[in-house]
């Protein structure tokens, strides 16, 4: 018998709905009212303006959450959008202070829900070299280069940067953002301390890790130990940021590690993403010249963003580094048309617990920016082809047959389940937040009650269209993604005026 309801503003009807949290996956009606997902059943009807909306042969699952993301510019979130991402969370990075940051944010409007992490390196910035704290990435990406910020810190200094953190923290930041790799120099023992801030504040520490001692054998600690090592010592949550990119061909030794601490007791959580490259500022401490070849790197590794160049020279690539350090380089490190390297990447994403995380770049533009709401973005507008493309890319690897080259048809078979592929996107990135975050105790799920942040797509369709020559490409497949019940992309197109995105905040102690 067909059951109504007056007060829901629309059903997603007939699709196959499929929650990795209850195991649910089948033939069902979803109805949502006031943002939350109403009812699952059959012969829902919705009475509302909104009505019913066919989605027959579709996969109706719960929004995918990035919790690596370093988008803020509205093209960018609508590529995440037209992935399937519902939430994206700037927590590698973090920013400071962070009530700035949710400030600006929400006066902004965003078409995807937000939240932000404390930022150990602008804290530092902030203690060590007496730079002025300003809540965005940009700022750390100005001064990305810096030596003043890079060097040891005195005690004192050390105590002023975990006050501000602390403050971070009481504002409702969702852990604290480390980029230990961009800063060498820094003590493994201030890491502890920052790991004992995060352990006391009940929120996890994202960490860019240190080198590798395969890489460079003289750095103060070797950087998976020193993670798995915080965890013990401090009891502290420690999720390792992208092990795909800073392990390199070393992935099986850095998840054999991570493995064992797991075994232990230790909460060590991983992430990766479906891509051989990497992307950040140039002025990265380790893409100095005379340290590119601890990575393998060489200069022609290196493609500049704003120009599209293959860097040619050590000499070039000191040049760009003194006039633009934030300017982003797409950099060379797993070759996608490798299968050993192929493989290391798969293993990176199917590692039992590990989550899908973009690290989705903002838009680099190759000429004077566009109109800010301009979409579709015209071709000037450049970022590296995970921001646009990571969360298809990772379902069609993970659970079909598909290509991983950077533009070819080589084919390999997808070794997940749908739904355990859908979980590692949605459901275990909500788990691993959610203890100290309320809001996310409500997504990653599709049941009643959940936060209606939904995504409708084509299981056989479904694919990453973005390549490194073309990479503002939408992805392909996903039909409609609805953020706190409003459609944000309907039938496959953006709506443009959506801007549903809502803050997420840890609870403090």
């Amino acid at each position: 018998m067909a059951v109504s309801a007056d007060g829901w503003d629309l059903v997603l009807r007939g699709g196959r709905v499929i929650d990795p949290d209850s195991g649910l996956d089948a033939a069902r009606d979803v109805a949502v009212a006031a943002g939350r997902i109403a009812a699952v059943g059959t012969g829902l009807t919705a009475r509302a303006a909104g009505g019913d909306v066919d989605v027959a042969g579709e996969v109706v699952t719960a929004g995918f959450i990035d919790l690596h993301s370093h988008v803020s510019d509205l093209g960018g979130l609508r590529l995440q959008a037209m992935d399937g991402v519902t939430t994206a969370l700037e927590l590698e990075a973090g920013v400071t202070p962070v009530a700035q940051a949710y400030r600006r944010a929400a006066d902004e409007g965003r078409p995807i829900n937000y939240g932000f992490a404390a930022s150990w390196a602008l804290a530092r910035m902030e203690a060590v070299a007496g730079l002025p704290a300003d809540a965005s990435l940009g700022a750390f990406m100005a001064r990305i280069s810096d030596p003043a910020w890079q060097r040891p810190a005195a005690p004192a200094q050390v105590g002023a940067l975990l006050a501000r953190l602390a403050e971070d923290l009481a504002e409702g930041a969702l852990g604290i953002g480390v980029l230990l790799g961009y800063a060498p120099a820094a003590s493994p023992a201030e890491y502890l301390r920052v790991a004992g801030l995060a352990a006391e504040a009940g929120v996890p520490t994202f960490t860019h890790a240190r080198d590798l001692i395969e890489m460079v054998p003289a750095t103060l600690a070797d950087g998976a130990e020193e993670i798995v090592r915080a965890a013990a010592e401090t009891g502290a949550h420690m999720h390792y940021c992208h092990v795909n990119s800073t392990s390199q061909r070393h992935i099986d030794r850095v998840l054999g590690l991570v493995g064992r601490a797991q075994a232990a007791g230790s909460r060590v959580t991983t992430e990766a993403y479906p891509y051989g490259s990497g992307m950040t500022g140039i002025g990265a401490a380790f893409l100095a010249p005379e340290r590119l070849g601890e990575r393998g790197l060489s200069p022609s590794s290196l493609t500049y963003a704003p120009t599209g160049e293959r860097v040619a020279s050590a000499d070039r690539l000191r040049e760009l580094r003194a006039a633009d350090p934030g300017g982003l380089v797409i950099i060379d490190l797993l070759s996608e048309d490798d299968p050993a390297d192929r493989a290391l990447l798969m293993r990176s994403l199917t590692f039992p617990g590990a989550v899908v995380a973009s690290d989705a770049m903002p838009l680099t533009w190759t000429a004077p920016p566009a109109d800010p709401q301009a979409w579709p973005l015209p071709p000037t507008a450049f970022t590296h082809p995970r921001t646009a493309g990571t969360f298809s890319r990772a379902l069609r690897l993970l659970t079909r047959e598909g290509p991983l080259t950077r533009e070819g048809p080589l084919t390999m078979p997808g070794p997940l389940r749908l739904s355990d592929a859908l979980a590692k996107c949605s459901l275990e990135p909500a788990r691993l937040l959610q203890d100290r975050v309320p809001a996310l105790r409500g997504k990653g799920r599709l049941r009643p009650g959940s936060d209606a942040d939904i995504v409708v797509f084509d299981p056989a369709a479904i694919t990453d269209q973005a390549s490194y020559s073309h990479s503002t490409r939408p992805s392909a497949g996903i039909r409609h993604v609805l953020v706190n019940g409003a459609f944000v992309v309907r039938d496959a197109e953006i709506v443009a005026n959506a801007r549903p995105g809502r803050p997420v905040r840890a609870e403090p102690r």
